[in-house]
């Protein structure tokens, strides 16, 4: 009875919030009819732009690096583009992969999946070879679309691979008795752009999740609501017709999340290929960019170009920047407010949940590097060591969650811890006394030294607010005395005297002893993957010289 009750709520909210937001638009309720009725078509993803493309607006949908396609373009593309791969024998079954960077060909592919009821497999552009084989053959991939710069990591596949390649800015090398392959272009030439009818199942997009810690694990995406738009809608002002900004790869539930909202939303997405700090700068003015889209990571390198080179360019049409994938520090919270104002949303998330908690730039204000509140259609819980809900606030325990996107487990069968139906984040955090959000680190991050307990991402964010340090990592090694000591690496600006010892010191003035890093070791940039998630295995296997 309590999840109906709570199922009929959550509707209730959605329905409101997609109002609010232009969504459901009125008086043009035809228009949100139709678009809900091309979702339960073809999927979320593909529906939007077949109901876009029906009302004929030749609105933009994309501009990349060849320039913009509208989106009866996209539909008619991916209508051609189906129409091969049905010549191919690929349809409701079939397995494809991708690696791909920001561009029409990874766009039309996700369209093209979605309307043939394929299972298209997301693979990060920073896997290596090992990497893509694994995810390849355990999810059962038999066709691949990759951008020409992958050439050398996709020959690892198994010969009865069928590639298509879906950017080319080079011709891979082929040996001369093998034909090259074939690029989705040549496929979609000469096919009827028709519309296609409906697959008998939708297509499911399999997100991988971050892989920071071994090869990644597959999190499907199939059959959703279309309310879910409203867990981000409710707490981020997206509004139809806007222009958006892609800098985050759309290959990750950030990117993919946001690409589809911004279709659905009838926004124009511009596509960035290659992420460079000015060049997203010069992106969002030239197109007077409403929304950006990216990592932490990088949101780091654009306010690290600091005043002087912010200024050359006019950012005032920006009215969001959304934020995900990982922690965003008070310090950058700070500055990113000082440098565009209040617009920084900062997106808490998993692939496994989707939506956990949003924080707007009045909650930044007030608390810098809180994860926010909940959304609607979202719920959240606190859960300690002994199983039970903790209602106090400052108390520390690990994040359990669940929104109308949450996964059903992974495709290898396994799956993460679940209570009352929500899924363990991984993470640990606690409540402040206005209900606000705080993440305290990854659960399986703690370090244990002397007895004590230290979430890493405290010591971070405390180094980091300094003026002569541009990011710090956090880890435990091991110790004869203690059991673990702490070393935090720094990356450190170019006005830093680089002294370990005042580092120290300032650590020690804000918190415990036991805190304090042993060791300080001063490296050029931290390792992360494409995501930016910080690979701390990396920095325990490094070999170095304490300072």
């Amino acid at each position: 009875m309590q999840d109906a009750l709570t199922k009929i709520t959550d509707t209730l909210s959605a329905v409101r919030v997609m109002a609010r937001s232009g969504l459901i638009p009125f008086p043009r309720v035809d228009e949100g009819v139709g678009v809900l009725l091309a979702v339960s078509k073809y999927g979320p993803f593909a529906g939007s732009v077949h109901a876009r493309a029906a009302h004929g607006h030749g609105r933009v949908a994309i501009i990349d690096e060849r320039g913009p396609l509208t989106y009866r373009q996209l539909e008619e593309q991916s209508n051609a583009l189906v129409r091969a791969w049905q010549a191919e024998g690929i349809g409701v079954g079939s397995c494809v992969g991708a690696m791909c960077r920001n561009h029409r060909g990874l766009i039309l592919t996700m369209l093209a999946a979605a309307k043939s009821g394929v299972r298209l497999v997301m693979m990060n552009t920073g896997f290596a070879r090992p990497q893509l084989v694994d995810v390849a053959a355990r999810e059962g991939v038999h066709h691949f679309v990759f951008d020409s710069e992958f050439a050398d990591i996709a020959d690892a596949l198994p010969s009865d691979v069928t590639p298509f390649l879906s950017w080319v800015d080079q011709a891979p090398p082929t040996p001369p008795a093998e034909t090259p392959p074939r690029t989705l272009d040549a496929l979609i030439a000469g096919q009827s752009t028709e519309p296609v009818p409906a697959p008998k199942d939708h297509g499911v997009f399999i997100l991988l999740t971050s892989g920071t810690t071994g090869t990644p694990k597959g999190a499907p995406r199939g059959r959703t609501s279309p309310f879910v738009t409203a867990q981000f809608l409710d707490r981020i002002p997206l509004r139809p017709k806007q222009t958006m900004l892609m800098t985050a790869p759309a290959f990750h539930g950030t990117g993919i999340s946001q690409l589809g909202l911004g279709l659905a939303l009838e926004n124009t997405v511009v596509m960035q290929r290659r992420f460079d700090p000015e060049t997203t700068v010069h992106l969002l003015a030239e197109h007077h960019a409403d929304t950006m889209v990216l990592v932490p990571t990088m949101l780091q390198r654009i306010i690290d170009l600091g005043p002087e080179v912010l200024s050359k360019y006019d950012t005032s049409s920006l009215k969001v920047i959304f934020a995900a994938g990982s922690a965003i520090a008070p310090d950058l919270s700070i500055r990113t407010q000082q440098a565009f104002g209040k617009a920084l949303y900062n997106f808490y998330g998993s692939t496994e949940v989707a939506a956990v908690t949003i924080a707007t730039p009045d909650d930044l204000e007030r608390a810098p590097g809180t994860a926010g509140r909940v959304p609607a259609t979202c719920h959240i819980a606190l859960i300690d060591d002994d199983g039970n809900k903790i209602t106090e606030p400052d108390v520390v325990g690990r994040i359990f969650a669940k929104s109308g996107l949450s996964f059903e487990g992974y495709t290898d069968g396994r799956d993460k811890q679940r209570i009352d139906g929500m899924l363990s984040t991984g993470d640990v955090g606690h409540f402040d006394r206005d209900g606000l959000l705080f993440v305290d680190g990854r659960d399986d991050d703690m370090i244990v030294s002397g007895g004590e307990n230290v979430y890493p991402l405290e010591v971070e964010n405390l180094i980091t607010e300094r003026p002569d340090v541009l990011e710090a990592a956090v880890i435990g090694v091991e110790d004869n005395e203690f059991g673990h000591r702490l070393r935090a690496f720094v990356v450190p600006a170019a006005s830093s005297a680089r002294d370990a010892s005042e580092i120290r010191t300032h650590v020690k003035s804000n918190l415990a002893r036991y805190k304090v890093p042993r060791d300080v070791i001063f490296i050029e940039e931290l390792p992360r993957n494409a995501t930016g998630k910080l690979l701390r295995r990396v920095l325990i296997e490094m070999e170095v010289e304490p300072e």
